[in-house]
Formats: C-alpha cells, structure tokens, sequence
C-alpha cells in the first residue's frame, strides 16, 4: 500500500515525500531531473525493495545546481555546466532535509542519497562535502565531468558510507565524443576505488543508453541499497 504523498516547496524546489509506514524505515533523498520520483517509487514498489521513504526534489537548475564546478557543455547544442553544487547542497542540508523530516514519524534508520545522471555525480560529490548520508546511489551518474575522479581521489569523504552502488548503461561509453568516452573506465575506477576502502560497493552495467528506463534502473540500485 503506498502512503499519501506529501508536497513541499522551498527556494523555487518542489520537495515530494513518499512515506514509510514503518517509523524507523531509511530515508533517501533522490534529486530528479522532471520530477520522476513517483515513477521511481513505483518501481521500487513493485520490484519488492525493503520499506522506505522516499524524498524527491524536482525543479532543479539541472546543470547547475548538481555540478561542483564549472565545465563548458559536453556535446552539441548543451549547456554550459555552472558549479553551485555547494550552494543547492547548503540548501537541501539546511532547509530541505529538516524540512521533510519533519513530515514523517519517527527517525530514520539512515540517511541516503541517490540519482540518475548529473544527480548520481551530485550524490557521490555530496559525501565529500556532508556527514549526512551513509548510502549512496549513482544510477549513470556523469563520472565523464573533467576533473571528477581527481577530485575524488584526492580528497577523504567526510564520513565513508557503509555501502555505494553504480550503475551504467552498457552503450553509454560507445561514442565519439572524447568527453563522455571516459565515463565507463572512470566509474570502474571510482567504484575500485571505493571497495578498495573496504566499503560494499557493486558496479552493475544495464543493457541500452544513458535514456533507457531511467526509472527503473535508479529503482533498482534503490533496492539494492535498501537489502544490504
């Protein structure tokens, strides 16, 4: 049975809240690029992922707001990547978190964090900056952003999540464009690197492109997150 939905909005956002019945089930937050959180919850639903709560956030600035500095546009006819990943990040840690929070029963079990494409880059960037998420989800996330896996070597999370899934469409590395090329051989470092950590990571190669069942694909590495 899924629970009425709750809807906020704070800063131009629209915060979506679908509920646990469970008081202590996890809460994961999912930054949306149209609002796909019903769809994703969904998904989860029907593919019989362990109860939680779910929390997503639509109205985005997309290529900005879920990028940590700037890069100029990865293919024809995109935009220009303007970094205020710190910004949107105060925004969801100071307002949006404590805000939703405060919707539901209870305390969660865990915090996540999880996205599809330019949020899954978000979420991994997230733990870097916040304490907040122990868990997290980057569905095809943009690991193909200059400077990404530097950074993330580089630098120590601010607290290591206990586990981090990564997803990838198996077609989404087969192309010409020198920037996006790179994006499978840098997941399968990112995620090396991490369960070199020691923390419990899976990388999990889907067949089709970045836009083939989105959806499902991030209701999937929910659901693994959920079972461990």
């Amino acid at each position: 049975m899924i629970q009425a939905m709750y809807t906020l909005s704070t800063k131009g956002k629209t915060i979506s809240i679908f509920p646990s019945l469970e008081a202590t089930a996890p809460i994961v937050y999912l930054n949306t690029f149209s609002d796909e959180g019903q769809k994703v919850y969904e998904a989860a639903q029907a593919a019989g992922c362990p109860p939680f709560t779910l929390v997503s956030i639509s109205d985005l600035g997309w290529n900005h707001d879920m990028v940590p500095w700037d890069s100029p546009p990865a293919f024809k006819n995109a935009e220009p990547c303007t970094g205020g990943a710190d910004e949107y990040l105060r925004l969801l840690t100071e307002e949006i978190i404590p805000a939703a929070e405060k919707e539901i029963n209870g305390v969660p079990r865990w915090r996540g964090i999880a996205g599809y494409s330019l949020a899954g880059l978000f979420a991994l960037y997230a733990i870097y900056q916040t304490d907040l998420f122990s868990r997290v989800g980057s569905m095809s996330g943009s690991l193909w952003l200059p400077g990404i896996k530097e950074y993330i070597f580089s630098h120590e999370p601010k607290h290591l999540p206990d586990c981090m899934y990564f997803s990838l469409g198996d077609k989404e590395n087969k192309t010409r464009n020198p920037v996006l090329r790179n994006v499978r051989q840098n997941t399968e470092e990112i995620q090396a690197y991490y369960q070199a950590k020691g923390i419990d990571t899976v990388f999990q190669l889907n067949p089709g492109n970045h836009y083939d069942h989105a959806a499902e694909r991030t209701a999937a590495g929910l659901c693994w997150l959920l079972s461990r």
